[in-house]
């Protein structure tokens, strides 16, 4: 972890530390809904820092994390099949269907590839007209555009051995479910910066106004992030629920037109299962019928089953228990010995803070240093 008086902006970070500490009057509970946030949380030293004002719950901010056993154990099936490549980013090989994974699928002879982006297994189609190649798509509305270029780039080069296993969910409609959760402890949330890039940010209004939760985007860095925890503790203090936009640099209101414009081409929104939640009403993305041609099936029926893991799982990903809460955190799960995607992830909540653990972290309540 890098102490807060590394940064050159670290007397920023100091005062707005300072300040959110004085200004709350209680521990308020605010749920950051990224990953990539609650790494930066986690390995900053914010979440130490601000203990006793704010008290954060990590959210089902991981793709990987959320993706349903169903979906990978259909992805092993397919890799199974003769003259297939299945290909996916490189956390979600490592995550376990029902059965095992994507990357012990490839120990037995399957054949699966890491890519960086779907476009990679568009150009492998076109090398290799007698293969096909599935993508297993997975992400938010960050990493939807890209899957739909792809199709479409597939489409227009007439590529009949390419093909998409889709697992693209919606943050909005998830972050409507935990507030009904009941007992649910969110009192405001940090809106993911990225997927907002592409959503923009109007899109949380109607959630603001019905809830009376505050929402505010924010980004990653340091800054980034205690202005958003300020904007939440100041609306909060006040009885106020708005939303407000604390990424101006990168969202717009009306987010990426152009992006939205080719996931609206190529899916349609549906009800969908999370990993660890259970069904999502309109939490997913689905082919539209008009390129149901590029979705991949697998030939043989596959039985669809969670598997019951170790890993609490659901209470991880609703911000109800701590990663460092877990009985097994650090001694039978760490990123060597997984029990669940929270830890195989790079961007779930149990390796960041397995990260965080091997370098000194400040007392609980203590203030960041500066220099």
């Amino acid at each position: 972890m890098r102490h807060l008086a590394e940064y050159r902006d670290a007397a920023t970070v100091a005062s707005l530390v300072r300040r959110i500490r004085a200004r709350s009057g209680r521990p308020w509970r605010i749920m950051e809904v990224c990953g990539g946030q609650t790494h930066g949380l986690v390995r900053n030293g914010l979440v130490e820092a601000l203990a006793g004002a704010v008290e954060f719950l990590h959210g089902p901010g991981c793709p990987v994390c959320v993706t349903p056993a169903e979906v990978i154990d259909r992805a092993c099936a397919l890799a199974g099949e003769p003259n297939t490549v299945v290909a996916s980013y490189g956390d979600m090989l490592r995550v376990p269907g029902s059965q095992h994974s994507l990357w012990q699928a490839r120990a037995r002879g399957a054949q699966v590839r890491v890519l960086y982006s779907p476009l990679d297994a568009v150009t492998w189609a076109a090398r290799a007209p007698q293969t096909r190649h599935v993508v297993l798509a997975v992400g938010f509305e960050t990493t939807a555009p890209a899957t739909a270029l792809a199709i479409l780039q597939a489409a227009q080069l007439g590529l009949k051995n390419f093909q998409v296993l889709t697992a693209h969910v919606r943050v909005l409609p998830a972050m409507e479910q935990l507030l009904s959760v009941p007992d649910s402890a969110i009192q405001a949330f940090l809106a993911a910066g990225h997927v907002c890039t592409v959503t923009g940010f109007n899109a949380y209004a109607d959630l603001v106004s019905r809830q009376q939760c505050p929402v505010v985007v924010t980004g990653f860095e340091p800054v980034d992030l205690l202005r958003g925890i300020e904007e939440c503790v100041s609306q909060l203090e006040t009885g106020r629920s708005e939303l407000v936009n604390c990424y101006d640099r990168s969202v717009q209101p009306d987010g990426n037109p152009a992006a939205l414009r080719l996931v609206e081409e190529v899916f349609e929104v549906a009800d969908g299962e999370w990993r660890g939640i259970g069904p999502v009403r309109s939490g997913c993305l689905q082919l539209r019928d008009s390129y149901r041609a590029f979705a991949a099936i697998p030939s043989r029926p596959q039985v669809d089953a969670e598997p019951r893991g170790e890993c609490p799982l659901g209470p991880v990903l609703l911000g109800q228990l701590r990663p460092r809460d877990c009985p097994h955190f650090g001694n039978r799960c760490t990123p060597e010995t997984p029990l669940g995607p929270p830890m195989i992830s790079s961007e779930g909540a149990c390796a960041a803070w397995y990260a965080s653990r091997r370098s000194p972290v400040p007392p609980r309540g203590s203030p960041p240093q500066s220099s």
